[in-house]
Formats: C-alpha cells, structure tokens, sequence
C-alpha cells in the first residue's frame, strides 16, 4: 500500500504476526462492524412516497434502529455493532422484515440513485418533533435544501461502520514503543487507516460501485458529460459510481477548500472546527431566517461536522447532547465510518456477507500497513484517482496515478489485493475454515473480467431485459419487497419490535415536555457557542 519501503507489506507484516501470535489470542476476532443503510419509501410505481414516516415504526428521533435521514421518504436501518459480519448482516435482514411487515401499498427502492422525485422544493423534509434537538435536526436539513438542493440529498448508500477491538492497539503499541498515549496512539493508528483508505478507495469503487446509470430528471436539467441508454436514462459505459462522481456525492463550492488534516487528531478536530465556525459568503447571503423561521443553524462552510461529505470518517459514540468533534477531542478515534458503498441492486439488503468480508480483511490491512503523510499534491492525486473510477472504472487499460507517476488500475489493484489475501487468510485462521479468502478471490475475479462487476451486471441486465433504470430499479425493488415479505418476523421478534417502537415515542415525548416553554433560538445559541468555545483555533 505504501511505496516507501522496500516491501509493499513489510511492515503490515510484522503487525499482524503479533497480533496473531499465541499471546495476542484471538484479538482480531474481537473486532467489530455494524451497518447503516438508506433507503427511499417509494410507491408501487417508483416515485418517492409523500407519507410521513410511518409511526408504526417509532420516534425517528430516539429509536435506535430504524430513522430517517434527509427525508421523511429517506429510512435508515441501523444495525448493533457485532464481531462476527454474519450476525450484522442477519441484524439488517431483521430490520428490513421488520419495515416490510408494515409498509402499506410502499416498498424500498433498491438503488442508490432515486427514481421517480417530485419538484426539488416539495420532496418532504424529515420532521423529529417539537424538541429543541428535534427542531434542530430538521433546521439543519433544511440548511441542507438551501446549499445544495432536496434532489442530491435523496442519494443514498450504504455506512460500514469498523472498529480493531482495543487490544489490539494496547499490543501494537506496547511492540512500538512511543511516548504517545494509548489514546493517543489507537487515534493516530485509526488516521492511519483513514490515509490508507483515502489513497485506495478508489478500489471499492471498481469493486462495488453499483450505479452507473440514472433517471434523467434527477439532473433537473444541470450539464453534464452522461450518453442517453434510452430516453429517460442516461449513463457512462465504463461508469462504476455515478452516485459518487461529481454528479452525487461531490465537494460543492463550500466545501471545496475544506482538506482534513489525516496527520493528527489535532490537525483533524482544527479543520473541522473551522469549517463549522468560519462564515461563507453565500451561505450569509441567504441568512439564517426567513418570514421569522429558522433556515439554516448558521451561514458558516459547515453547519455541523456531519456535513462534511467525505468517504470515510473518523467517529467516537458521543453521549447525549454531545457534538461529535468534542467525543473525539475528549476520547479520541473509536472507528472509522466508511461511507462510499453503493446499495447492491441484486442483494435483497443491499450488501453481500462477501462484500463485507472483503472490507474486513481491505480495513484490516489499512490499518495495519506503513501510512505515509498525506499532504496537498497526495490528497488531490488520490481525489483524482477516486473521481476516474467512478466514472470510467471499467475502461481497458486505464491509468491512474500513484506518487506522481502513472500505473495501471489493474497492476495496483493486484498489489493491493495480495495485501488483503494476507489479512484474509488471518481472519480465517482464527474463524476456521477460508470465507475471507474465498470473499478475496471473487473480487480478484472482477479485476480479471470487468463484466462481472455490478456496474457493468447493472448495465446488462438494463440491456437484457429492455429496461432504463427506473424500469430495472423497479423490477429489483419488488422482487425485494417480495423476498422480505415471505420471510415475516416470528411472533417474539415482533412483540419486542413494537415495544421498542413504543418506547422510543416515549422518549420523543419527554423530550418534548422537557423543552416545553424553552427558547429554540436560546438552545442554538448555546449549540453554537459551545462549538466556539471548545474549538477557538
């Protein structure tokens, strides 16, 4: 992964024979990954559904699985973080019965770029209720309407959440003496790994990227470099990520001049601090109210550091009423959420167990390889390389670039996946028997015939059936509703489902009479001021 030592893994290596040497046990298999996966309510004919999210379901503010993101149409299904990626993938399945046991003449829409969508100003901001924390969430996303429009906020994907169990880091470090803290230290290994990943993400994208088509109104007109599939389609032929080209998930003009630094947490905090701080012209323009509402929580480059789109991202769980830079700022990098994977229109819950085993074994050795710095010239290389794959991944003999000088996608691809057979095969040592290896192995295969990709089993399937996307989103959406439907929850698993459902209206309700007769704008007020306070830079 590093080009500056003499073996590509020498060093990654040496890490993982201590941690999978007798006295470091079976601390790798204490890892944990948990997902989060969007989705869009939509009608039986594709176009987004208009109904509030169903209460059925609970508090979108407090229930700990199932909520919603931009939209009151965007559902997110969040699963427990678990060790072994068989467990968290059941959790999802659960969750996606459990949403499909009452949605009512609506289904999940199975791709990460929308299909049908009303006018920009009428896809239905999410609501969270009548406490201050839930009249800020919906602010926020409405300061989100107004810098970059409804429509891009209806993307969505998939969140793989990753943690090393921390004994893993107590061993690393005790092997690499340090005057670091052990907090320290895990941050700065987590940095590591967020380095790493941002130089070779653009794999991920080659490997899973899963939209390389859209619906044609989704681009409300805006220019573009896309061919017409058919009238209503548009796409790129060697296209893997549409959703995370410019075209979706790309850095706009706020954001544009916002480079992390991955050296430090200090570094890191400062940037982010800045950007939720510092005012930005058009945004000022637009004001913070209009007709005596609030619009936006402030006219800065970030309202709040989850703006911020980035592909991954460093975490720490916050406790309540706690911002995220300040759970990192008091006890450091807890794990990394990769956030670039594309919902998989041909799995039911849009990722596979392999996908997730490869992502084991790929993390794995990002945190564990050397990690170069990763200034300017190296942050934008590795930018570029991410934006050529995602839209022309699948071209013969594209090159990308790496220290400077150019290399063939499929030359780094396989150096890079020898790297993964290595962590692999330590992941089956410890779990018995070959599926990280075999997991591997059929990614290697996409590498030797593109055609096996999604992207390109996307495109195939669109050509083979005569379908645009809307069509082809729609046949794979119903033949997941119907998949989950003729799974329901056994009657247990319902009862406790709804007794969460009940406790977290419960919830939404206390909160609701804490705050009642609260000032709104005295609580934004101390939300933004506790940001200042904290992060004078």
């Amino acid at each position: 992964m590093s080009d500056h030592s003499p073996s590509p893994f020498g060093t990654f290596a040496q890490r993982l024979s201590i941690l999978t040497s007798p006295a470091a046990g079976d601390v790798l298999a204490r890892g944990l990954r948990g997902i989060e996966k969007e989705s869009l309510r939509v009608t039986l004919d594709g176009s987004l559904a208009m109904t509030p999210h169903p209460r059925v379901f609970g508090s979108a503010l407090t229930h700990p699985s199932l909520t919603t993101d931009y939209s009151e149409a965007l559902m997110e299904l969040i699963t427990p973080a678990e060790r072994d990626p068989r467990e968290t993938l059941a959790r999802l399945d659960e969750l996606h019965r459990l949403v499909y046991s009452a949605l009512d003449g609506e289904m999940l829409w199975t791709c990460s770029m929308p299909g049908k969508l009303p006018e920009d100003d009428q896809i239905p901001i999410a609501e969270y209720g009548a406490s201050n924390i839930g009249r800020l969430k919906h602010v926020y996303r409405h300061g989100l309407a107004l810098r970059y429009g409804r429509t891009m906020q209806c993307i969505a994907g998939i969140h793989y959440n990753y943690s090393l169990n921390d004994e893993t880091w107590r061993l690393l470090h005790a092997a690499e003496p340090s005057p670091a803290t052990a907090v320290d230290y895990q941050s700065a290994r987590y940095l590591a790994l967020i380095r790493n990943f941002r130089r070779t993400n653009w794999l991920l994208m080659y490997l899973f990227g899963a939209s390389p088509a859209l619906y044609k109104p989704f681009l409300r007109g805006r220019p573009h470099t896309l061919e017409a599939f058919d009238a209503d389609t548009l796409y790129r032929p060697y296209a893997t990520s549409l959703r995370m080209s410019d075209l979706g998930y790309s850095n706009t003009t706020g954001q544009a001049a916002l480079r992390p630094d991955y050296e430090t947490l200090s570094g890191y905090l400062d940037a982010l601090a800045r950007a939720v701080s510092e005012p930005y012209a058009p945004y000022e323009a637009i004001g913070t109210h209009r007709d005596g509402e609030w619009v936006q929580i402030n006219t800065n480059v970030l309202q709040i550091e989850n703006e911020f789109y980035s592909t991954i991202r460093p975490k720490r769980v916050a406790g309540s009423g706690e911002r995220p830079l300040h759970a990192l700022a008091a006890r450091g990098v807890q794990y990394v959420e990769v956030r670039c994977l594309d919902i998989d229109p041909f799995e039911p819950s849009g990722i596979a167990l392999e996908t997730a085993r490869f992502l084991d074994a790929y993390l794995l050795l990002c945190a564990l390889d050397d990690s170069p710095p990763l200034p300017a010239a190296a942050y934008a290389e590795a930018n570029a390389n991410f934006g050529r794959v995602t839209l022309e991944g699948r071209k013969p003999g594209l090159l990308l670039t790496r220290d400077g000088g150019d290399i063939s996608l499929e030359d780094w691809a396989a150096e890079l996946v020898d790297g993964i057979e290595q962590a692999a095969r330590a992941l089956d040592a410890l779990a018995g028997g070959d599926a990280h290896v075999r997991a591997v192995a059929a990614q290697r295969a996409k590498l030797a015939d593109p055609e096996t990709t999604p992207s390109a089993r996307v495109l195939r399937a669109m050509r083979e059936r005569g379908q645009g996307f809307l069509a082809f989103g729609l046949a794979q959406s119903e033949a997941h509703a119907a998949h989950f439907r003729a799974r329901p929850l056994d009657i247990a698993s319902a009862q406790e489902a709804a007794a969460t459902a009940a406790r977290s209206l419960e919830e939404q309700a206390e909160l609701e009479r804490r705050d009642a007769g609260s000032s709104f704008d005295a609580f934004v007020a101390d939300f933004r001021g506790y940001t200042l306070e904290r992060f004078s830079v």
